[in-house]
């Protein structure tokens, strides 16, 4: 798996989340806030998002890591440190 960037770990934050709530409004949201609240996602939203940004990136997410994925910044900063650790050393 090639590692996630900065924006291209967001895209994916953000592309999953509209797909469990399709009208969401990022305009609302800061990059710190928790989107959980401000978005009104469920448990089990939260939990159709860890399983589409797994299916998406590739990354195993388990249980303790879901306080990672509480604010956009976090769940991406996640993402991508996941990324470049599961794509092994740089050749």
């Amino acid at each position: 798996m090639k590692p996630l960037d900065n924006a291209e770990a967001m895209a994916v934050v953000k592309e999953s989340i509209t797909q469990i709530i399709p009208d969401a409004d990022f305009t609302q949201v800061e990059p710190d806030d928790k989107f959980r609240d401000v978005l009104e996602l469920d448990s089990l939203d939260f939990l159709s998002l860890v399983e589409l940004l797994s299916e998406r990136t590739g990354i195993r997410i388990d249980e303790e890591d879901y306080p990672e994925l509480t604010t956009l910044s976090a769940a991406t900063r996640f993402l991508v440190a996941r990324s470049q650790d599961s794509a092994g050393p740089a050749r």
